[in-house]
């Protein structure tokens, strides 16, 4: 079953119903003068049975996702049944109509939720064919072969003269290298993300030094959050090749995340200079991989916008605010293990300290930890 709180959803459902109502008005009155009154006509009586049918479907949407397949569209199809009736009670019959409206009425209804069901199944598998498929697992297991030439270069350079420091850059590409190759179908908290966005940062702080100044503003931020993994990374990364590197003076990575109106924002903007030395354009796949996803996850809720300003380039993310408040039992069962690793790791980790902690001679790295 679809997600029938999710605004792309609702739009699709209102186009569909709607355009089928006119199609029923054309076979009803050819004529083209008197179409508009008779789709008025019908559209006044299917409207009431739409708006209360997503009314209510909006509140059940909860316990549809728990539900199996079979037994959500079971659910649908009472309310479907259950609100004809109540409309076709409450509201007067259309002119002179034949006695047996109720049973039509039942028909179109019934015959709209399965072609609409069937569609956003159809729609569901059309999202993730074998070639999406394959451009996701490319963007989650990509990483620039440069960056991690450069990475490991910086690294040998310190082995001698600072070896502590060599070691928690090699612990901390470690982590980042785990989470790139890893299958990240699945939302994930926005704080795991931020937190990997840290150490891939910190890792090009080794190398750039001064000339990369990271600007985090993370006061509104909902770490709670669930978004798509890999959806700030591989922009930060974009951000680094094409904004800090080509230039010889410091330039600012500004990270903004917030919270608005049941919106979680992420505004990322890095130095740009329209004449200036850089690297190649690029393919634009991050982005459009990027927009895929968002697609996937969350429809029309949300959206990337890229734009150029006059001296700098800024990408906008906006997605729909998701959380999961309890796992259930089944998935406490079943992801146990892994969590207690992960968790005795992080553990492991908070005794020794962070890498910016570290390492006070890096360059500068503004951050709002709000």
């Amino acid at each position: 079953m679809p997600d029938l709180r999710n605004l792309g959803t609702i739009l699709r459902i209102l186009v569909g119903v709607n355009g089928a109502t006119l199609l029923i008005a054309l076979a009803r009155e050819p004529r083209l003068p008197a179409l508009a009154t008779e789709w008025a006509t019908l559209t006044g009586f299917v409207e009431p049975h739409l708006f209360a049918e997503l009314a209510l479907l909006w509140l059940v949407q909860p316990w549809l996702a728990k539900a199996s397949p079979r037994i959500a569209v079971a659910i649908v199809t009472v309310i479907t049944c259950a609100i004809a009736v109540g409309v076709d009670a409450l509201l007067p019959r259309i002119g002179s109509e034949p006695r047996d409206w109720l049973a039509r009425h039942l028909a179109f209804a019934l015959v709209a939720q399965f072609v609409l069901i069937a569609y956003f199944r159809l729609r569901a598998r059309a999202l993730s064919p074998a070639i999406t498929e394959a451009r996701l697992q490319a963007l989650q297991a990509r990483i620039r072969p440069h960056f991690l030439f450069n990475s490991i270069t910086a690294v040998l350079s310190l082995m001698r003269s600072e070896p502590r420091r060599a070691e928690a850059a090699l612990e901390d590409l470690a982590d980042l290298f785990r989470v790139l190759m890893r299958d990240n179908r699945e939302l994930a908290p926005l704080a795991d993300e931020v937190e990997l966005c840290r150490q891939y940062l910190e890792i090009e702080q080794l190398r750039l030094g001064e000339r990369l100044v990271v600007d985090w503003n993370v006061k509104s931020m909902p770490g709670d959050a669930l978004v798509p993994p890999l959806v700030l990374q591989p922009l930060l990364e974009n951000a680094v090749y094409h904004g800090i590197e080509p230039a010889t003076v410091p330039g600012v990575l500004s990270i903004n995340i917030f919270l608005s109106r049941d919106e979680v924002h992420a505004i990322l903007r890095n130095p740009y200079v329209a004449n200036g030395p850089r690297h190649h354009a690029g393919n634009k796949m991050a982005l459009d991989n990027i927009r895929e996803r968002l697609a996937l996850h969350f429809d029309a809720e949300a959206s990337l916008d890229s734009r150029v300003h006059h001296d700098a380039y800024e990408v906008h993310i906006r997605m729909p605010y998701r959380t999961t408040k309890a796992a259930t039992a089944d998935d406490r069962a079943s992801q146990g293990p892994r969590r207690e690793r992960g968790s005795d790791r992080g553990l492991a980790k908070r005794r020794e300290p962070h890498l910016s902690e570290r390492l006070p001679a890096m360059a500068p790295m503004r951050v709002d930890h709000g």
